[in-house]
């Protein structure tokens, strides 16, 4: 099974339980109806990238879902925290390209989010024979992507939050949700016995 779509989605859930509260963050990032199953970090050749509200409406009650996810939590007051997914998609349709995860603490939105981009950048930049110096400036790496005419491009979607001024459990979350055919509606109809 390859993935044919996928979309990228955040939440954070405050919550005095902390599986509740990232049973929130899942419902904010409208994914909390499925199954998840967390994959690593390919980014399938020709896959679509589709917007958040696309995705959900393809998504089913019950239904086992293929995610790269990035998941934060802390019940400590004010405490920052930070999940980010980032991709690096290769010019040509026919390659894969790299999703990343990157949980933190401390780091601003920004910061998170272009360090799980770097990560993946990083690893697709390895796989096509690209150099890549994380600590260039972000446009002079840019550039590179461009000159090289192998990248195509990368984001990130970054969720970041405080903890709970009283403590409550606080869980960011960011991921990147795979839609791939139903299986059951490849299948041919079986004789029912």
């Amino acid at each position: 099974m390859v993935p044919k779509k996928i979309f990228f989605t955040k939440g954070v859930g405050v919550h005095k339980d902390q599986l509740q509260s990232f049973k929130l963050a899942l419902r904010a990032a409208g994914i909390a109806k499925c199954n998840l199953v967390n994959v690593s970090s390919i980014f399938p050749p020709g896959c679509e990238l589709i917007s958040k509200e696309e995705g959900k409406s393809l998504l089913k009650p019950g239904q086992i879902t293929y995610c790269v996810l990035a998941r934060n939590v802390t019940d400590e007051p004010n405490r920052l925290v930070a999940s980010a997914i980032g991709v690096a998609i290769p010019a040509d349709g026919n390659s894969y390209g790299y999703i990343s995860a990157h949980h933190s603490f401390g780091q601003i939105k920004e910061v998170a989010g272009e360090y799980a981009e770097d990560l993946a950048a990083s690893m697709l930049a390895s796989t096509l024979g690209i150099a890549f110096d994380p600590n260039e400036a972000w446009n002079a790496r840019q550039k590179k992507y461009r000159m090289s005419g192998r990248i195509v491009g990368s984001h990130n979607t970054t969720q970041t939050a405080r903890g709970d001024k009283n403590g409550k459990w606080t869980t960011v979350i960011a991921a990147a949700v795979f839609i791939a055919e139903d299986i059951e509606e490849q299948k041919p109809e079986q004789e029912r016995y």
